[in-house]
């Protein structure tokens, strides 16, 4: 049974940063991109950042780009994502993702390109 268990969030204070950490079980990592997708109050799911099974291509949503970096250790099957200089609006349940894909380079930025999901973790950004 696939599992992927987000962690690492909490409440922090606008321009700070944090580290959220995606802890997969039932499967290899090294399978499979991984993504990360945030929703905020009110607001649709939306696209983060994610990058590729092999070849270490990377995408990022243009409001992020620059702040949030995506790490993979496949050593141990988990994905981080750092975030720098966090915004009020950066507030949203941040869900990792993973997707089997058929191709190996690809990064999806669909929701429904995505073959299992985490339970979220909530960031708060405070002013």
């Amino acid at each position: 049974q696939v599992q992927l268990v987000e962690s690492g969030g909490g409440l922090v204070q606008a321009e700070g940063s944090l580290r959220l950490s995606c802890a997969a079980s039932g499967l290899t990592s090294s399978n499979y991109a991984m993504g990360w997708f945030r929703q905020g109050p009110g607001k649709e799911r939306e696209f983060v950042g994610a990058n590729s099974r092999i070849g270490g291509i990377t995408k990022y949503a243009e409001s992020v780009k620059g702040r949030f970096t995506i790490a993979r250790d496949d050593a141990k099957n988990t994905v981080y994502m750092k975030r720098n200089s966090l915004k009020k609006e950066d507030t949203a349940v941040y869900y990792c993702a993973a997707d089997r894909g058929r191709s190996p380079w690809r990064v999806a930025t669909q929701p429904s390109e995505y073959d299992a999901w985490g339970q979220g973790t909530q960031v708060t950004v405070s002013s």
